[in-house]
């Protein structure tokens, strides 16, 4: 697929969601290498995806599944979908430049049908308790993001994921992201660690593309690092380390 040079920087949102092809994210992730706002603006648009979806989440009233139910028979089945030909160039143009508006739009409906096949598998109680965990992780990370003091560093792990830390001193908390994260395969999950004067102590676990609340305190610590270790992770590292990277100043 042929790309102009200015497309990159609206591919930004639709990264953030996931919404690109396998060319398009391929050529997206070669542009953050080398272009620090979009890798700022991809973290940005992943704290405010996650918090739309948030945002949706609620208990259903207690008739909802039966009225569901009862209307299934009524719906009427959507037509087969026929490829579309090709778009011109200049439509294509015109849609990446609407990248951004038409991905949040469409992480609010991805979110809300994403409530409903959660509510259809889990009682009320159990969702509204996730809702209110997901909730507080979601007000950690952008109380962080969007601290007065907030600090980002950016970094590549060994097997080639693109990373960012955003820290502040006034929260005392940061947050990791990574996108290009491998799987860690079977049994296997990455560990974060936080370098206390040459000791690195368990700072949480990620096994796939996000943004985590580092645990523990960033206050005395150098760096981050970020290893492979067997899942429910290890008290001490167990492998050479995919990334050692100095926490902003």
């Amino acid at each position: 697929m042929k790309h102009d040079a200015t497309d990159a920087h609206t591919l930004a949102a639709a990264y953030a969601l996931g919404a690109l092809d396998d060319d398009e994210r391929t050529y997206f992730e070669d542009h953050l290498r080398t272009c620090e706002a979009c890798r700022q603006e991809a973290t940005e648009f992943e704290a405010t995806t996650a918090r739309l979806a948030a945002a949706v989440s609620y208990t259903p009233p207690a008739a909802a599944k039966a009225q569901v139910v009862a209307a299934i028979d009524g719906v009427r089945q959507l037509p087969p979908r026929v490829p579309a030909p090709s778009t011109a160039p200049v439509l294509r143009g015109f849609l990446r430049r609407r990248a951004a508006s038409l991905a949040l739009a469409a992480c609010v409906a991805a979110a809300a049908l994403g409530g409903v096949a959660v509510w259809r598998t889990q009682d009320g109680q159990d969702l509204e308790r996730q809702a209110r965990q997901a909730q507080q992780r979601l007000d950690e990370v952008s109380a962080v993001l969007a601290a007065p003091d907030a600090r980002t560093v950016h970094g590549k792990a060994a097997n080639g994921a693109l990373t960012t830390v955003v820290a502040s001193d006034r929260q005392n908390k940061a947050v990791f992201t990574a996108a290009g994260l491998p799987a860690p395969g079977e049994g296997k999950t990455y560990q974060l660690w936080l370098d206390h004067n040459g000791t690195m102590r368990p700072a949480g676990l990620i096994d796939h593309d996000g943004t985590v609340i580092l645990t523990g305190s960033p206050a005395d610590a150098a760096g981050v690092g970020l290893t492979l270790e067997p899942t429910g992770g290890s008290p001490r590292p167990t492998t050479d380390p995919l990334l050692l990277m100095a926490l902003p100043a």
